[in-house]
This record gives structure tokens, sequence and C-alpha cells, in this order.
């Protein structure tokens, strides 16, 4: 019968890393949320068995951990392969730690690489992209003063016109001026002051389903794939919806674009699932949204990939490179991520927002 996990150690479940906690045995005292969800077992199951039982260990670091405990050292391993009980093989980096608490002697943390490096990419990306937005937003409040004194020059321009002929190139300016301003003002939206309410998550999809099937009525499949048990959010519906759409329609314009002889029927799935113990921008929330946007369209242009979410970046011909910059920018409101997969055939864009009450807790 195994043993009883020690509550005490339960603070352990706020980092975003992997911890287990091992006795002079090697015996399992604890493991955290985290490191259940790597090994794919419940740590009230395993607790008091030893570690290399539950998880096939490398001899390099059952041999660390033998000289951690004999010696008090601590030690650092890269790229460990670490072989769960349902055979998939983890590529983990590992600090190992004595200790000395209620019977742990020492502490294993573990990090899957390719989380880290995930992790990594977004912190910088993130950087790049807030201050490419100051950038813009910046030149947003520089252009609008002149873009008003150009477009009221033209009218009085235009008033002074004696030859009616003349006023077709007032005019060209004054619409020109004026989708200026519209794109400016576009840029400078995302800022204005969230409205949060509960929501449910998939009642915006519908309406973002409508909208779509109105302005594709015939060319476009939209499917749901719904975990209904999902509870609601704490969120902005408008900002949210607008996300959501800005999305799902730059899918649906990119497979009416696609070349000649494609004869897949194009389709777009809107897919929701639960995250647990869910770590978004630095912080560790209990239960976070997974949405899902799949299109079967031909995928993010190569050169655009990096800087798709940078203000004024289209990979459409005619697009004006703002929605999936404002998408972000609500997202990022909502103390979420979104990050994008794409190839020939294949595009999902990944969201993740808290649920409940945004009792998120920073992660170490």
């Amino acid at each position: 019968m195994p043993d009883t996990p020690n509550t005490s150690f339960s603070g352990l479940d706020l980092l975003s890393s992997s911890v287990i906690l091992v006795d002079e045995g090697l015996a399992i005292r604890y493991m955290n949320s985290a490191a259940e969800d790597l090994l794919a077992v419940s740590g009230k199951t395993v607790c008091g068995s030893r570690l290399d039982r539950v998880a096939e260990c490398p001899g390099t670091l059952l041999e660390a951990l033998g000289n951690a405990l004999a010696h008090g050292w601590s030690h650092s391993g890269q790229n460990i392969e670490i072989k769960r009980h349902d055979d998939v093989v983890l590529h983990l980096n590992c600090t190992v730690n004595p200790v000395d608490a209620d019977g742990a002697r020492l502490l294993v943390e573990l990090w899957p690489i390719d989380q880290q490096i995930r992790a990594t990419r977004e912190e910088r990306l993130l950087e790049q992209q807030l201050a490419n937005r100051e950038l813009i937003r910046n030149l947003a409040h520089e252009i609008k003063n002149p873009l008003g004194g150009i477009r009221g020059a033209a009218q009085l321009l235009e008033h002074e016109l004696n030859n009616p002929g003349l006023r077709e190139y007032t005019q060209v300016i004054i619409k020109e001026a004026d989708r200026l301003q519209d794109l400016m003002k576009r840029l400078l939206s995302p800022h204005r002051p969230m409205q949060p309410g509960a929501v449910n998550i998939h009642e915006i999809l519908e309406r973002v389903r409508s909208l779509l099937t109105a302005e594709f009525p015939k060319s476009l499949v939209i499917r749901r794939d719904y975990d209904t048990s999902l509870p609601e959010l704490v969120g902005d519906r408008e900002q949210l919806i607008q996300a959501v759409l800005n999305i799902a329609r730059n899918a649906a314009q990119a497979i009416m674009n696609r070349p000649e002889g494609v004869d897949a029927t194009g389709q777009i799935t809107f897919r929701t699932r639960v995250a647990r113990q869910a770590t978004l921008a630095k912080r560790r929330f209990p239960l976070a949204l997974e949405l899902q946007v799949i299109d079967n369209g031909p995928g993010i242009p190569e050169d655009i990939k990096e800087r798709m979410f940078y203000p004024l970046v289209s990979g459409r011909e005619g697009g004006n490179g703002l929605g999936l910059t404002l998408a972000q920018s609500f997202v990022l409101q909502h103390q979420g991520t979104i990050e994008c997969l794409s190839r020939p055939g294949y595009t999902c864009f990944t969201i993740r927002m808290p649920l409940g009450l945004g009792d998120g807790k920073a992660a170490g």
C-alpha cells in the first residue's frame, strides 16, 4: 500500500518545473503537480515507490543521486533520457540538490528540453513584439495630427477650385487620409481598458462561426470539437470575439486564396480543451482554457512565420497586417498566450487563457 504524501510540501505545486522529493532509499516522498503531469502518474499512487521503478532512469542519473546522498553533492544534468511507464521517452534537463525536510533527502527538479526552448523563444518574441508595438503606437500618435492637417487642407483646396475635374485629385487625398486615419485608430485601439465579465467560450465561438458562415457561405466547412464541461472564464466578450474572428478570418481568406487545383474542401475546426497546471506568461494556473483554431489552408509563408504577430506584417496581398497583432494584444490582456504551428495543409493557432477567477501564482 503506497505511503501518504506529505502535505507540507504542497507549496511546490506552484512551481512550473517538475519537482520530486526522495528519501535516502530513493523512495518518493512527494512530487508536485507538474511532475505528475510529466511522468503521467499520480503522486498518491507512487508515494513510497523508488524513483527508478516509477520511471526508467539512466545509470548516470542514479549514480548522481547516490553521490548526492553519500557526499551531499549537488548535480546538474543535460539531455537526460527518462522512459515513462507508457514507453514515452522524455528528454530532460535536471538538477539534484540535498535537502533535509520531513524524511526527504534529495530534491530532483526536471525540465523538458523542448518546454525550456519554447519558453525562452516565447519570452524573446514577446519582448520583441512589445517593443515593436510601442514603436508603432508612437508612430501612430505622430502621424495622426499631420494627417488631420493634410485632410483639412485638401478640403479647403477643393472649395477653392473652379475646375470640377480637379476635385477628383482632392478627393483622392481626402479618401487616402481617411484610410490612414482609420489604420492609425486600429493600431491604437487594443489599449482600451478591458470590460471583464463571465463569458462562455462556446458562445463566443458560435458567434464567430455565424459571422464566418455569412461571409463565406458556400466555400467553407466549420467544424466544432468542444469540451462542453469547460467552466466560464473571466474576460472581455467583444475582445475575445474579435481575437478569434481575426484568426479564423485569416484562415478562411488563406483557404480561398489557395492555388488552383487544390480539391480538398476548405475546413476550419474550433477545438476546446481544459489544460491543468498551466504556466501562462510566467504565472501558474490550476486550470486554463486551450482553444485551437485549425485550418487546412496553404500554411503561413516561411518568410513571415517569425514576424506574423508584428504590426503591418501580412502574408496576403491587400492585407493590412493588423489582425494577428490585435488578436495577440487581446489574448495578452487576458493573461494568456498564443502560438502557432503551420505547414502546408495544416495551420493551428493555440490560445491558452486562465479559467476561473484568475488566481494565478508566480511560477518559479
